[in-house]
């Protein structure tokens, strides 16, 4: 059975209204989308960041009356008459097999693969993490997932305690629990990356006592061999003394989430607990490095 898709371009103070009035009308799905390419790298805690120039999709049911829809939609939002609001019928799609067809395995560095469950891993006696994509908050594609796996990849994590504060996916932490790592601690603030970490971590038969994950803020476990944390660089900065504080001296630090002009001042804020090592750069991302003094 088709859908419907409503498709328009509305600015930063309407966008908010109409996607309600989009919502009220029945809509099965709405989608704000940057009209302009318009980066936002970095909000505060708790804000919802909007582009000036957004697109808005949504869409209805094959039987939805869109010329109504279209009326309260100018009627709410004045400005919406500026700007063409455009109807189109969209094919039904098994959008589960769409996914499955776009994602494939990838690799990073000599030895680890990210591979879906249900692909056969491309070398057998590589590493390889399976997952899948969905609730993930990371699947390797982002360059500072790849940043960071790929360091991990070239070190020695035999018996080693490691740190992956902002697990996410828990992606990192997979890495490290099959590359040898003897303790892996996973730590996220968000409840959603708990599961999905967890739920990642059965899928790659690693058990819970060599990965266990956490909400920040749980004691008693040992100082790391070595620590990632790839989220962004203001939270980063704030959590420097918490981050620097787990890791034992002559441990290595990975830093990442950060963009090449955020460095400098990232290295400033490490800089009293760690010697730090040339960051390595990707597109505009960069990944830092440290040894804990």
């Amino acid at each position: 059975m088709p859908w419907q898709q409503l498709k328009m371009s509305v600015n930063e103070a309407d966008a908010a209204l109409v996607e309600e009035t989009l919502d009220e009308c029945g809509a099965v799905s709405v989608t704000m989308m940057d009209s302009e390419d318009q980066p936002v790298f970095q909000v505060d805690l708790g804000s919802t960041p909007i582009w000036q120039h957004t697109e808005i999709l949504g869409l209805f049911a094959h039987d939805a009356p869109m010329a109504d829809i279209v009326a309260l939609v100018h009627a709410r939002v004045p400005t919406s008459k500026d700007s063409p609001i455009a109807i189109e019928e969209i094919v039904d799609t098994e959008w589960e097999r769409v996914c499955m067809q776009d994602f494939k395995p990838m690799r990073f560095g000599e030895r680890i693969w990210i591979c879906p469950s249900w692909e056969t891993p491309p070398d057998p006696t590589g590493v390889n993490i399976m997952l899948d994509p969905g609730l993930a908050f990371g699947t390797g594609t982002h360059p500072t997932t790849a940043l960071c796996l790929e360091w991990l990849g070239e070190q020695d994590l035999q018996d080693k305690i490691v740190i992956d504060y902002g697990c996410g996916s828990g992606i990192l932490a997979i890495a490290a629990a099959l590359l040898g790592a003897d303790n892996v601690i996973a730590i996220d603030n968000d409840p959603q990356a708990i599961l999905a970490s967890e739920s990642n971590r059965d899928l790659n038969g690693v058990s819970a006592e060599q990965m266990s994950v956490h909400l920040p803020g749980v004691e008693g476990h040992p100082l790391a061999d070595v620590v990632v944390a790839n989220i962004l660089a203001g939270p980063l900065e704030e959590l420097t003394p918490v981050i620097a504080a787990l890791l034992k001296p002559g441990g290595k630090l990975i830093l990442s989430g950060v963009l090449s002009q955020q460095t400098q001042s990232l290295l400033d804020s490490y800089q009293a607990y760690f010697t730090m090592l040339e960051p390595a750069l990707r597109e505009e991302w960069v990944r830092v490095e440290g040894i804990r003094r």
